[in-house]
């Protein structure tokens, strides 16, 4: 990640833009004329298959860049970027972005988000074949809370994630909804969450995180 002093001198090049919720801010396929540096909001990483079939990649947050692979690699974009809620992205163009990082010489900071991004993904991987279901819900949403509080989002109680359906969030964790009907029913049986109609509410962090240790 860069510093905050690097961030803010980053943004301060692009232009602000505002994403209602489920809007598509990139779109698979496109070419990577500039990325967004997302600085408010919780967004989903997906791809559309040839089959048919949509991939659920990641979820990102707060300070987290989108779109930079093909802007490094002048390739197509991989994949969709669509808000969960309302969200505020800085655009920066991709020649004046290049040149920043050859400037500043963060090129290394970035391939090590890169390389955490890839360690993030072998993790989710092993947890879909490894852990219960329980386990695995619990740690998806103090990911999604770290995410959409970076400062305080792994403490924080109560602690409101909006915008997600219990379809992604079932996608998210490889089961049914009606099987994410059943952990969801455990985790506010334990205290830990509330839910409504497209949130969940984390209410007890210390709770979560007990669930999320067992395997």
């Amino acid at each position: 990640m860069l510093s905050e002093e690097l961030w803010r001198e980053m943004v301060a090049q692009g232009t602000a833009r505002r994403f209602p919720a489920r809007s598509v801010l990139l779109r698979q396929g496109a070419p990577g004329t500039h990325l967004l540096a997302l600085t408010e909001g919780l967004v989903k990483v997906v791809r559309h298959e040839r089959c048919g079939g949509v991939t659920l990649l990641a979820f990102r947050g707060p300070g987290d860049l989108l779109g930079e692979t093909s802007v490094f690699d002048g390739g197509t974009r991989i994949a969709d970027v669509v808000s969960l809620s309302s969200c505020t992205a800085v655009v920066l163009d991709a020649r004046r972005f290049r040149l920043f990082v050859e400037e500043h010489g963060v090129a290394m900071e970035l391939v090590r988000q890169a390389l955490d991004r890839l360690r993030e993904s072998d993790l989710y991987r092993a947890e879909l074949l490894t852990l219960p279901l329980i386990a695995r819900l619990a740690r998806t949403l103090i990911r999604l809370a770290a995410l959409a509080s970076p400062a305080e989002g792994a403490t924080r109680t109560p602690l409101r994630l909006s915008g997600l359906t219990q379809e992604e969030l079932a996608q998210s964790v490889g089961v049914t909804r009606n099987a994410l009907g059943a952990g969801l029913r455990r985790l506010r049986g334990e205290g830990a969450v509330e839910t409504a109609r497209r949130a969940v509410v984390i209410r007890d962090m210390e709770a979560l995180r007990l669930l999320a240790a067992a395997d």
